[in-house]
This record gives structure tokens, C-alpha cells and sequence, in this order.
């Protein structure tokens, strides 16, 4: 039996697959204690098989968690009191950052603070040139009166980036042994072995974001796993990952930054298998509606969409990661997103989200502003009385006054066109930024196919797809977990890389590839490792390659493992060509190439693609109708059906609610909708 469980905004969603089965359970997010809710989702699996907790979880042999506890943290400022050591002369890497701007002539923004203020950002006396060699020894009584400063000012954890240490990194690690001697037990990150990239920023960026994270993540990452042991469970827990991978959980404690964007990354890699189950292998459109946050990415071509250009907060304005992740845009248009009027008179949805505490007014915790899921209520959308199969029991009644009270009687509405317009606003912010990642790339969503995943997915993912004119709209069986369900399908992965620079012209051969053997060494000891159990084992090179005096590398794929002459030099040359041609629309085949930062990516799978299925449900497949309100025809009765009783290839005609206990599909009148063999959702126009 595997677990998988993700612990989102206002959810924590659990899927339990044993052989080729699957059960789906949700729980309350417990953001004052976020690992209560991943036992509470633990227990109600437990007593869905009418055992106790701990038989339970004796019967299972992994665990997979995916957070937002990282990013949360981040974003809330509740990191550690971080320090920052750099070499002399350069403490503004962090201020200076790369230069950019969003608004390159907007004067009035206020400079973005860096992510470890001055007053904590040390110098460290020495220096290594771009060759590696020692300019300027350490200074080590420098250093210890350093830590002797940051002790008195009561710092938590320490970040370590010096220059060219990509290149020599014996301060680096000295400095390392010295916080060891004279400041015990205090996490540090030191820059070479985290992140050994070329960039400046980007290196000490990924530097301080991580060891800011290590106090909060490993208390986290332990008290999860002790309490998991506590409660019975006896097997391997392992971590969700940023890039799209999994990891042990004791090695993402050791380099949290992994874990930043650890819950999104999962649903690409779900939506890529049922597109390709269901759709033939379309191009996929995936959207992950949370309780907090609307999340897209594009899967073509079968590729997971990649991006080292990873913020946090605005693009310029936040703090970049320094590490490749799955590319995902967020925007603040999820089921616990607030409506409300500003000061204009006009409607907004968001950002503010009600999350899960106090949580939509229906819920009876105390919000009193309405969200998209008490709209949805409203309009008949969601049955307040099988609410996660009914578990709870929701007030439309607070609802309806709520949204009267706040928007429909200041934009002088009745309640449900007001209702219907929050939605229609909704679709609206949704559809915007699903065009970022497709139109404004040039490419055509009329191509692809939406997947809808996340519990509030299915309440206008249709009316989504219809206004972007989407081959289809597929709703897979376990969509409403969309993200747990793509941690069981993830290998576990890891990454390495080593910067040496070298060009076509002069191309050194046997640094090249001692560097790839090294690379390859480490992830064989991975695979023999953590990825021990593995059924299949993948190792993937790549190298940072640039034009000859360009600023920007891409990343261009190997297709050996080794580089042995000048036929394979030119394979190399051919491939950036193509590469740089797919990106820009231009290459230019006389120019020579830099090469700067080579890479090997490990991925070790541990169980064959996909998962189980929703059992079927014997019984009718009408079980009632109930008024439902359409922007396109008013009140009237609508066909209510249940997801699980659905035969299939069953046709369905919209106007239709098809709903289970974690999600309800509102099916727009004119729209059909079928369940596939496989258990999916699909409505076509």
C-alpha cells in the first residue's frame, strides 16, 4: 500500500493505493499545525477500511508528502534569522540582484529588499580569481570574530557564498569547518555544494533561501516523520520536490529549497499521464483549482514544462530560487477566494484568499466574506448537504446573506446574477492566465486539452475551456487530488552539476569528460542508493551552452554520456542550434559556442507509470434533480448525478451537475460529457 498525501491552502488530500485501486480522502488543512492534518486525512482512510490508525499505516511501506510549508513560510516571513557571508567588497549581491525591472522607467517603485538585510550580510576577507587561484588567503580570526558577531545577534542559520568557490571551494568549506567549531548546531548552507551554478546572484539567492529554511523544515520534516512512526507507520517516507521528483525526506531536511514549490510540481506530471491516457497524448493545459490558488502549466510533446527562472513573489520584485522547477503560474482564483467591490464599484475575486480557517462563510468558522465556493452554493452548484460526501453540513442561508451584504447590493444585483458574475469574473482571471503560458508563447489553445484537477476544478473548468476554445475538458477520477495523485506517479530524482568552461573552438575533451564521469558516479551511487529499489534507472546530461559573447545560457541536451571526438562535438553543436532555434525563432551556425555548466540528471522509477482506478459504484446514475442557476438560462431543474454510479462512454447532455464526495462538474448547457473507460471525466462542446 502507497500513501500520498498533499497538504494545500485550504485541504490536506489523501490518496491510498493498494494494487490497482485508489481511495480519495480530504481533510482541513491545520495551518497552526499542518501535520494534524495529514493525520486527521490519515485517519478518516483508516476508518473508511474500519481499522484503526495504526493497522493502518502498518499496512503501507511508502508515504509521500507534498507542502506548501516552505513557500507559506517564505512568503509569511516566519524563516529563520538568517545570516549571510560573501567576499569582501561584494555585500550588495543580494540588493543588486541581476538588474532587472518590470518597470524599467517607473521611478516610484521602491527598491525590493534583499532577502538577508545589511545588518546580517557579513564580509569574508579572501578571495579565489576565476581560475581557482588563491588571490588572498582566508582570513580565519577574521572569520570567528564574524561568527562571534553573528552569535551576538542571535542568528539562526547562515548562508555562505563566495566568489569563483564553483571553481575552488576551499574557503567555502573552511569557513564551513569553522561554524562547526564555534557555532555548533546552527544549519548553514555553503553555496558550492547546494547550487554550483555561474551566476552570482542566483547562487547566493538559492544559498539564503535555503539555509533560512533549515530550522523551520527540518523540525517540520522530523516532527512528521516521528509522528507518523508514532502512529504506526513503518515504512519509507520520501518528499515531494520542486522539480517534479521525490526525494527522501531526511535529504529535502538537509536542502529544503527543494521544497518550495513542492505541492504545484506534482500536477503536470498527473496531467501529462491522463492526457495522454484519455486525449491520445494531446497537448495538455493543467489546471490545479485549490482552495487558495488557480495553477497552470502547459505539458507538450509529452515534456514536463521546465523553467530556471523560479520567484518568488514578482518576477524582479521577489527573490529568485537559483533552482529548476516545474513551470507553474499561480493567480488568486481558487474556491476560497474572496468577492468583494472596491472602491470603484467594481467586482474583484481575490487574492485574498479565506484559506481554510476561517474558510467561506458556509462553512460556519467564522469568515463573513463570501468566496467563489459560497457562490457556487448559491447557484446551486454544490449541495450543502453533500459536502465531502457529507461530511460536512454547509450554511447556504449565511451564504446568500453574506454575498448580498457585500457585493450584489452595492453593484445593485440580485444575489444570484451577483453569484453568477463572481464566477463569470473567475473564469475570466483563469482564462487570462492560461493565455500567458499559450497564447502569449504563440501557441494555440484550441490545440490542447484542459485537465482539471483540485477540488473546486470542476465548478467552471467547462465554461474555461469553452471560452479558450479547448479540444476538451478532462476531469480524471482522481482530479479533485489532482497533485497527490501525481506524487505516486513521480520517480525518485536528483540532480548534479559542475561549471567548466570550455568553447567549440578550443574544446577540452578530457575536462569535459572527467567532469561527466564524476557526474555519472554520483548518480550511479544515487541509483544505488536512495534509488536502490528502483525498477528502471535513467541518467540524462545536459550542458548551460551560450553564443560566443551572448549573456544567457540554454540548456541543451547530451545524447552520450561522453564526448570522444569531433563527430560528437558537432552532434553537440547541431543539437544548440536546434535548441536555441526552437526558443529564439534564430541561430546562427557560424558563431562558436561557450560551454559553462554541465549537468546530470538522475531518475530512478519505482513503480510503472500512472495509478489505480476509482472503483465503480453500482447503483442508478439519477439521484435526484435540483434547481440549478445558468448564466445562459436561469433557474431550472438540472439532472443531479454521481461521478462513481457513471457507466461508460455514457453520454450526458448539459445542463448537468455531476458531483462526488470531493468535487462537483457543473456541465453547461450545450456541452456533453462522458466517463471514460478509464475512469475520467470528458466533456466536449
Amino acid at each position: 500500500m502507497r500513501l500520498a498525501c498533499d497538504t494545500g491552502g485550504t485541504f490536506t488530500d489523501l490518496v491510498v493505493e493498494r494494487g490497482n485501486s485508489i481511495r480519495l480522502f480530504k481533510a482541513s488543512t491545520t495551518p497552526d499545525d499542518p501535520v494534524r492534518g495529514v493525520l486527521d486525512a490519515l485517519t478518516l482512510a483508516a476508518e473508511d477500511g474500519g481499522q484503526e490508525l495504526s493497522e493502518f499505516l502498518s499496512g503501507a511501506d511508502t508515504f509521500i508528502h507534498g507542502t506548501t510549508r516552505a513557500i507559506n513560510a517564505i512568503l509569511t516571513g516566519h524563516v529563520a534569522r538568517t545570516a549571510f557571508l560573501t567576499t569582501e567588497g561584494h555585500p550588495d549581491i543580494l540588493m543588486l540582484r541581476e538588474g532587472g525591472r518590470m518597470e524599467p522607467f517607473n521611478f516610484t517603485v521602491a527598491y525590493p529588499e534583499p532577502y538577508v538585510p545589511r545588518e546580517l550580510t557579513f564580509e569574508v576577507v579572501g578571495r579565489v580569481d576565476a581560475k581557482g587561484t588563491i588571490r588572498k588567503p582566508l582570513d580565519e580570526d577574521a572569520v570567528i570574530r564574524t561568527i562571534q558577531a553573528m552569535k551576538a545577534r542571535r542568528v539562526e542559520a547562515v548562508g555562505v557564498c563566495l566568489l569563483w568557490s564553483i571553481v575552488n571551494n576551499a574557503h567555502e568549506k573552511r569557513v564551513g569547518e569553522l561554524l562547526d567549531v564555534h557555532m555548533p548546531g546552527v544549519p548553514y548552507t555553503l553555496s558550492h555544494a547546494l547550487n554550483p551554478t555561474l551566476r552570482e546572484y542566483r547562487r547566493a539567492s538559492a544559498t539564503v533561501i535555503d539555509a533560512s529554511l533549515k530550522p523551520l523544515m527540518f523540525n517540520y520534516l522530523n516532527g512528521l516523520t516521528r509522528r507518523l512512526k508514532a502512529a504506526g507507520f513503518t515504512g519509507r517516507a520520501l518528499m515531494v520536490t520542486s522539480s517534479g521528483g521525490i526525494m527522501d525526506a531526511a535529504a529535502v531536511a538537509r536542502a529544503p529549497i527543494h521544497s518550495i514549490n513542492s505541492g504545484p510540481s506534482m500536477a503536470p506530471v498527473a496531467g501529462r499521464f491522463y492526457a495522454a491516457r484519455d486525449f491520445g497524448g494531446a497537448a495538455a493545459i493543467v489546471a490545479d483549482t485549490g482552495g487558495t490558488t488557480y495553477d497552470v502549466s502547459l505539458v507538450r510533446d509529452g515534456r514536463i514544462p521546465w523553467t530556471r527562472e523560479t520567484w518568488i513573489g514578482q518576477r524582479f520584485r521577489g527573490h529568485m530560487t537559483g533552482f529548476p522547477s516545474v513551470d507553474v503560474k499561480s493567480v488568486g482564483a481558487g474556491g476560497g477566494s474572496i468577492a468583494w467591490v472596491d472602491e470603484g464599484g467594481l467586482l474583484r475575486v481575490g487574492p485574498q484568499s479565506a484559506g481554510s480557517t476561517p474558510g467561506p462563510v458556509a462553512y460556519g468558522k467564522g469568515g463573513v466574506e463570501p468566496t467563489v465556493t459560497d457562490c457556487s452554493i448559491i447557484l446551486g452548484y454544490i449541495d450543502p448537504d453533500f459536502f465531502l460526501g457529507g461530511r460536512i453540513v454547509l450554511d447556504k442561508e449565511a451564504a446568500r446573506k453574506a454575498l448580498k451584504e457585500n457585493v450584489a447590493d452595492k453593484l445593485g444585483l440580485a444575489i444570484e446574477e451577483a453569484a453568477a458574475a463572481v464566477l463569470a469574473l473567475t473564469t475570466e482571471k483563469m482564462v487570462g492566465a492560461i493565455d500567458e503560458i499559450t497564447v502569449n508563447q504563440g501557441i494555440d489553445p484550441s490545440d490542447s486539452v484542459l485537465i482539471g484537477g483540485g477540488g473546486a476544478a470542476g465548478l467552471n473548468a467547462v465554461a474555461v475551456g469553452r471560452r479558450l476554445g479547448c479540444a476538451g475538458v478532462l476531469i480524471p477520477e482522481a482530479g479533485s487530488v489532482l497533485s497527490a495523485a501525481g506524487a505516486l506517479m513521480s520517480d525518485i530524482t536528483s540532480d548534479y552539476a559542475r561549471m567548466s568552461y570550455t568553447t567549440t573552438r578550443q574544446f577540452d575533451y578530457t575536462a569535459v569528460n572527467g567532469i561527466l564521469e564524476d557526474l555519472e558516479n554520483r548518480c550511479r551511487e544515487f541509483a544505488d542508493g536512495p534509488g536502490g529499489d528502483a525498477l528502471e534507472v535513467s541518467i540524462d546530461f545536459s550542458v548551460e551552452a551560450r553564443y560566443m559573447h551572448q549573456i544567457w545560457e540554454i540548456e541543451v541536451p547530451l545524447s552520450a554520456n561522453r564526448l570522444v571526438d569531433e563527430n560528437d562535438l558537432d552532434a553537440l553543436r547541431s543539437a544548440f542550434h536546434q535548441t536555441h532555434l526552437a526558443i529564439f525563432e534564430i541561430s546562427d551556425e557560424q558563431s562558436d559556442i561557450e560551454f559553462v555548466t554541465w549537468r546530470a540528471k538522475v531518475s530512478c522509477k519505482i513503480r510503472q507509470a500512472g495509478t489505480g482506478r476509482l472503483p465503480f459504484a453500482s447503483g442508478t446514475s439519477h439521484v435526484l434533480k435540483r434547481k440549478v442557476y445558468f448564466y445562459e438560462t436561469g433557474w431550472q431543474d438540472t439532472d443531479v448525478i454521481r461521478f462513481e454510479t457513471m457507466e461508460p462512454e455514457t453520454m450526458v447532455a448539459g445542463p448537468a451537475i455531476i458531483e462526488s464526495s470531493f468535487t462537483t462538474v457543473v456541465v453547461d448547457p450545450d456541452t456533453k460529457a462522458a466517463r471514460t473507460k478509464d475512469g475520467g471525466l470528458r466533456i466536449t462542446f
